[in-house]
């Protein structure tokens, strides 16, 4: 394979990461509309597409492990691709999470929600900002960029135990909604979980670009 051949690899890896991303995005802001709107059917569709998203993981691996095997990259190179194998995955298990929460919202049926969402919507719109600005900085290399979504999770994790806090109120006051705000509480750490998916996408990053592996993803309050 000629530099001009493998450089075209290179570029076709990235734009396939960036789609599986779009892919997993669609999912998570489609799983969260279908929980607002008490929409089964919508949610069943989620999980079923699941296994789409799933294969477009198991491609962009499959290509990427011939191109390591075929090319024997090294130094930025070989960190971009083996940063390529993680991200992959995490961006598939977003999905997972996105059908997580289609899940929940089936398993809710006709029965309605203890209350409105409260700080659900919050926490998704916060995760799906991380996710948008994780694959912006995969995208453009952006250390900074990286860093500055690591520390979102934060916000995401307070809000987390707003929703936390609301709902064990709830059950306390009527033990009737308890099985509902167990639900909410599920919804929740999916959705902290999807925040915490960005996070390692975004360490990934800055050890593409910088050769130094670290954990940001440490709580800071």
């Amino acid at each position: 394979m000629t530099r001009q051949l493998y450089e075209q690899e290179l570029l076709e890896l990235r734009d396939n990461v960036l789609a599986l991303g779009s892919m997993a995005e669609k999912a998570f802001l489609d799983a969260m509309e279908a929980l607002r709107d008490g929409d089964a059917d919508w949610s069943r569709k989620i999980v079923e597409d699941d296994t789409n998203i799933n294969a477009k993981r198991f491609e962009i691996e499959d290509r990427c492990l011939f191109v390591i095997a075929s090319q024997s990259p090294v130094a930025s190179d070989l960190r971009h691709l083996a940063s390529i194998l993680y991200i992959t995955t995490d961006l598939e298990r977003i999905a997972d999470h996105a059908e997580g929460i289609a899940k929940i919202n089936i398993l809710l049926g006709d029965e309605p929600l203890p209350r409105r969402l409260g700080y659900i919507p919050s926490m998704a719109d916060r995760a799906a900002e991380m996710l948008r600005g994780s694959l912006k900085a995969f995208l453009e290399r952006d250390v900074d960029t990286a860093r500055r979504i690591c520390d979102a999770d934060d916000e995401v994790d307070r809000l987390q135990d707003s929703v936390y806090d609301e709902s064990f109120r709830s059950m306390i006051a009527d033990p009737s909604t308890i099985q509902r705000n167990t639900y909410l509480l599920w919804t929740a750490h999916n959705i902290e979980r999807v925040a915490d998916r960005c996070t390692n996408i975004c360490e990934r990053v800055i050890y593409t670009a910088t050769g130094r592996m670290q954990e940001i993803n440490v709580s800071k309050y």
